[in-house]
């Protein structure tokens, strides 16, 4: 009787080290031999967290701000409108670069800090 009961202690051991997702639900799937088996279902997560898309996106404004500050707010205006004028690839550059508030608001700090 103590190897029957080793070894069902041994499957609940191995059961307990299964995590079970509850929130996601589960699938039901039939294997060749007729055999049901149960499973959580798999969640599909992105590659891309969201702290990483802040920091690109901060790390953007940042380059946007220091170009505005180095070139002059007149200049960099002129070559993103110079810009605006070529094909689909660089119109669609200078509709990122174009100024916006926070860079501009960016490139008012940087320039004591360059000059």
């Amino acid at each position: 009787m103590s190897d029957q009961y080793a070894e069902f202690q041994s499957r609940l051991r191995r059961l307990d080290r299964k995590p079970l997702n509850k929130g996601h639900g589960y699938t039901a799937k039939i294997r060749t031999d007729g055999l049901i088996v149960v499973e959580p279902r798999k969640v599909v997560r992105s590659r891309i967290s969201l702290r990483s898309l802040l920091l690109f996106l901060a790390a953007g404004l940042l380059f946007k701000g220091f170009l505005m500050a180095t070139l002059g707010f007149a200049s960099y205006d002129q070559r993103v409108s110079q810009l605006a004028e070529g094909s689909f690839v660089e119109r669609s550059g200078a509709f990122v670069m174009q100024s916006d508030p926070l860079s501009t608001r960016i490139a008012g700090q940087l320039l004591p800090l360059l000059r």
